[in-house]
């Protein structure tokens, strides 16, 4: 049986052009990772929560003194999901401390993304009864924030902010 013998391949020296070719390789890939992970993020941001954080702060003894206000009136705004084949659909009731429909209200309904503010939706709801609104949303999944606004004579009397899942 005839035996080969391998020869020995002698080893490739290590030169300074080799170790900046390894040296610029291992920089430009970590550099081009930066980058597309940089765009990724930047693209995907939906932007800051708050525009103006010194108004905010202005207006924060207002919002106080709205909250108390409404506080105050008893009121039970309520919204339940009714889940159909092929849509939801929200219906907000609103009664005063007696229990009574709440009239004259201008709704302002939204639903509002947890994490991009670029996927809100704002709702037409339609009133189909005293104090009674309905709504279909084009949303089909996930958890929302539904944002309630009611207002009369131009002042809003209520507003909450809630978390769904829809």
């Amino acid at each position: 049986m005839p035996v080969t013998i391998a020869a020995r391949r002698t080893p490739r020296p290590l030169t300074g052009k080799m170790v900046l070719v390894y040296l610029l390789s291992f920089f430009a890939v970590v550099i081009g990772v930066n980058v597309i992970m940089a765009r990724v993020a930047v693209s995907s941001f939906s932007g800051v929560e708050t525009e103006s954080v010194y108004k905010a702060g202005l207006a924060f003894k207002n919002d106080v003194a709205a909250a108390q206000a409404q506080e105050a009136r008893h009121w039970a705004v309520e919204a339940q999901l009714q889940q159909a084949a092929n849509a939801t659909r929200i219906v907000v009731t609103a009664q005063d401390a007696g229990a009574h429909a709440l009239a004259g209200l201008v709704p302002k309904f939204h639903l509002a993304h947890p994490t991009d503010r670029r996927r809100d939706v704002a709702l037409e709801p339609v009133e189909v009864g005293s104090g009674r609104f309905e709504m279909e949303t084009p949303v089909r999944h996930g958890q929302w924030d539904l944002i309630i606004t009611l207002a009369r004579g131009g002042e809003v009397v209520f507003r909450s902010k809630s978390r769904i899942s829809l």
